[in-house]
């Protein structure tokens, strides 16, 4: 128990920050955070310790935003066209999430490291510095990393401009 207090000590910050940058509300990041640590506690002896305690905890963080955002998608409609519903341009707003969803579904097919790395740092905006730290490598790692993942999705859409993400 005292192993797993330290654990909540040391990386309640960091996977609050991420669960914020990742959901844009403090409110839901705050939950979410707590059922980060609540699922963590369950499953310890499920870590195999092939990566950093963070990284494990900012894995199961994002599967608990990606299950809230599916019990949650019909919240999600509204919001989006309210965005959609403000641009000149309604077209460009359709296309622009069907480029999103296509870009979300080749990133699942992306093996790991690629995956993690982008997600961080495209959608959960975390710094190369973050990340580096989670992943105990340098930041040049990050960068490169990041890259490549963004390169391998450009061929996959069809395309290899940098503007496409």
């Amino acid at each position: 128990m005292d192993e797993f207090e330290e654990i909540y000590t040391r990386n309640l910050k960091s996977v609050y920050r991420f669960l914020l940058k990742l959901s844009g509300s403090p409110d839901l990041a705050e939950e979410l955070t707590q059922e980060t640590f609540c699922l963590a506690f369950e499953h310890l002896d499920q870590f195999r310790g092939t990566c950093k305690i963070s990284v494990w905890l900012c894995q199961i963080a994002k599967h608990s935003y990606y299950a809230w955002c599916q019990k949650n998608k019909a919240l999600a409609p509204e919001e989006s066209l309210e965005g959609y519903m403000s641009r000149d341009n309604v077209e460009a707003a359709v296309v622009d999430a069907d480029q999103r969803r296509r870009i979300h579904e080749i990133l699942h097919g992306l093996a790991e490291p690629y995956k993690e790395v982008f997600t961080l740092r495209v959608m959960g905006e975390l710094s190369c510095r973050d990340i580096s730290r989670l992943f105990g490598k340098s930041e040049s790692w990050v960068r490169v990393t990041c890259y490549r993942a963004k390169r391998m999705i450009q061929e996959r859409l069809g395309g290899d401009g940098d503007d496409e993400l």
